[in-house]
Parts: structure tokens; C-alpha cells; sequence
């Protein structure tokens, strides 16, 4: 099994990975938390969170409050070379999102809850659950 602390050596796609299940956990975590118990709602308000086109949008956000590190890791994964980009979004969308991911990743395998946190919640302050 790799090691999974050695993310400095990690490509972005690993990254990513990564970093997509941390979102994914933030976002169901914060929609129980608004007591949303219907997996309809639930899944219905999780897109305005996890596609590209709103991770995209959320990066932009947090951009000027992110460290120098903190954009390194993003920009890991925004220049990954991926095969596919998905009809729902662009191309400069979906790598952004990518970077996103990735960056998420390196704050979860680097042990920086709290700035997960932070970060998440700056980025979706104005996502209106429905």
C-alpha cells in the first residue's frame, strides 16, 4: 500500500482523489447539519456544491486568502492533463475544479482540518440550499 503521508510526491490526479471525497464529506456534513433528511434533497442540494462549474466558482472566492503552499498544491492540480472533461462544465472550469480537489487533498493529508474548514466555509457562503 503507497504511503498515503507522502503527499509532497503526489501527483495532482492523487491529489484530487483525495481531496474529492474530503468535499464530498464537508458537504454532507454541513447539509445534516441544516437537517436535511431526504437523500432527494440531500443529493439535489450536493451538486450546487460538488460540480465543477461551483467548485470553480468557490475557488475563486478563497483565492486571495489562500498561502503560498496552499496555491501550489491547487495549481498541482489544475495542470493535470486528464482525458476527459465533463459536458457539464468547461475545460478551464474542470481544471479548476481539479486544482480545488487537489488542494483540499494536501490540506486533509497534511492533518490541516481546521483550515478545511475555514476554506469550505468561505468558499460556500452564498450556496442557497433549496
Amino acid at each position: 500500500m503507497a504511503d498515503v503521508t507522502d503527499y509532497k510526491n503526489m501527483n495532482g490526479i492523487a491529489l484530487a482523489y483525495i481531496g474529492d471525497c474530503v468535499i464530498e464529506l464537508e458537504v454532507r456534513t454541513f447539509l445534516l447539519s441544516k437537517k436535511i433528511y431526504d437523500s432527494a434533497t440531500l443529493n439535489r442540494n450536493a451538486l450546487s456544491f460538488v460540480k465543477a462549474s461551483a467548485q470553480s466558482a468557490a475557488f475563486e472566492k478563497i483565492e486571495p486568502t489562500l498561502t503560498e503552499e496552499e496555491l501550489s498544491y491547487y495549481k498541482r492540480g489544475r495542470n493535470t492533463h486528464t482525458a476527459k472533461t465533463p459536458k457539464s462544465a468547461s475545460a478551464i472550469e474542470y481544471r479548476r475544479a481539479t486544482g480545488f480537489e487537489a488542494m483540499f487533498g494536501y490540506l486533509y493529508l497534511s492533518g490541516q482540518s481546521e483550515r478545511i474548514k475555514e476554506l469550505f466555509s468561505l468558499a460556500y457562503s452564498d450556496v442557497e440550499i433549496i
